[in-house]
């Protein structure tokens, strides 16, 4: 072989690994949290209710210096925002994406933990340090279970979150569609209430992160979620179209 083909070929092979190596640290989910396109993640956020409820809805939008700011406020109740951190898992990634609406029992409760969360992320505390202060504040009574019943809407047509509920188990992060209603269960377990737990998840409801802040989780059915997705499609590719982790896989086909 030519020593002029030799050199290019070890230029060519050194150029795909710079490459290679730019495009792995780019994707790289531990990298800084960027904000969404502020119009796609008001989009989002207010995707997580019934088309009925979103024209009046209060919706928050994520200042990475800050924390969660209004950007609109609604009157009927329900405030909707994209949670970008579960604190349980003290991982700070740039890739989780929750759009939630909480009525105001949740705003009250729960929705304070998770934007305590944001604000001291903004404020650069490490994870591990936030969490064990989101734990002392649960229990000191600064977080503490709702007075009344309510529930969540995650009814939005994709989420990208963990799979495990260990939250040792910080890399089975995945794109899905699960719309879902959450109902607030203070310190409720499976075996309290004989629940099948998770997995399998579906199609009955199941305890979820017993304690104060504790949920019985129902899923929409099939047919429910594959028509959710088919009537946002719009938002779904341009969701896609912002960043690929959030390309959802094809809809299930809904049974007759």
């Amino acid at each position: 072989m030519k020593p002029i083909t030799v050199a290019i070929g070890m230029i060519g092979l050194a150029y795909l690994a710079v490459n290679s190596a730019a495009s792995a640290a780019a994707n790289d989910p531990h990298n800084a949290l960027e904000p969404m396109p502020k119009s796609l993640e008001v989009r989002f956020a207010l995707s997580a209710l019934p088309p009925p409820l979103r024209t009046d809805a209060t919706v928050y939008v994520l200042d990475t210096g800050k924390g969660y700011v209004l950007e609109h406020a609604g009157a009927n109740g329900q405030s909707c925002f994209v949670s970008r951190t579960e604190w349980k898992f003290a991982d700070y990634r740039n890739d989780i994406y929750d759009a939630t609406c909480y009525d105001r029992v949740g705003a009250q409760n729960h929705m304070q933990v998770l934007f305590d969360v944001a604000r001291l992320r903004a404020q650069g505390m490490p994870p591990e340090v936030m969490k064990r202060r989101i734990q002392e504040g649960f229990k000191t009574g600064k977080y503490h279970a709702p007075e009344s019943a309510g529930f969540s809407y995650m009814t939005a047509p994709l989420m990208r979150t963990y799979m495990s509920l260990d939250p040792n188990e910080k890399s089975t992060v995945m794109t899905m569609s699960m719309p879902h209603v959450m109902y607030y269960a203070p310190n409720v377990s499976d075996a309290k209430v004989g629940g099948l737990g998770c997995p399998p998840c579906a199609p009955y409801p199941f305890a979820f992160e017993s304690g104060p802040h504790g949920y019985i989780i129902q899923r929409l059915g099939d047919r429910e979620a594959a028509k959710l997705v088919a009537d946002e499609s719009t938002l779904v590719r341009e969701l896609c179209e912002y960043r690929s982790v959030l390309c959802l896989s094809p809809p299930p086909t809904a049974k007759p």
